[in-house]
């Protein structure tokens, strides 16, 4: 029981810096007041939830023993829907309503939209 908990904890390590390396690369690219690392990471990571879940869950290609420390340690460290509430919250207390309501919308959109794409393209694969 103790070894898929540390497999868990490393690949949440691993999910929480992979999410603050992105965040600092898109934030530093795209700039402005919009939080566009978080919607890049929540899209991001919608997607590749959506691919390993077909792949893992559905179509058996993945080992019991990755989904653990993939699944639930790096996905669920590297997607940041707390965040996304937060930021969208800061730019509708700023004053930027428009900008948090499209943060909040175009996340659960889009995000909802790549976890499509992400389960067909695991589907076509296996």
């Amino acid at each position: 029981m103790a070894l898929p908990l540390v497999l868990i904890a490393l690949g949440g390590a691993a999910g929480a810096t992979t999410r603050y390396l992105v965040d600092i690369w898109v934030s530093e690219r795209a700039g402005g007041a919009f939080p566009w690392g978080t919607f890049v990471i929540n899209v991001s990571g919608s997607l590749i939830l959506g691919l390993l879940f077909a792949l893992a869950i559905e179509r058996g290609v993945l080992p019991a023993s990755v989904r653990g420390p993939v699944l639930i340690g790096f996905i669920s460290a590297y997607t940041t829907f707390s965040t996304l509430m937060l930021d969208s919250w800061r730019l509708i207390e700023s004053g930027a309503v428009a900008l948090g309501l499209v943060n909040l919308v175009g996340s659960s959109v889009i995000g909802m939209v790549a976890v499509v794409v992400g389960l067909m393209m695991g589907r076509a694969i296996a």
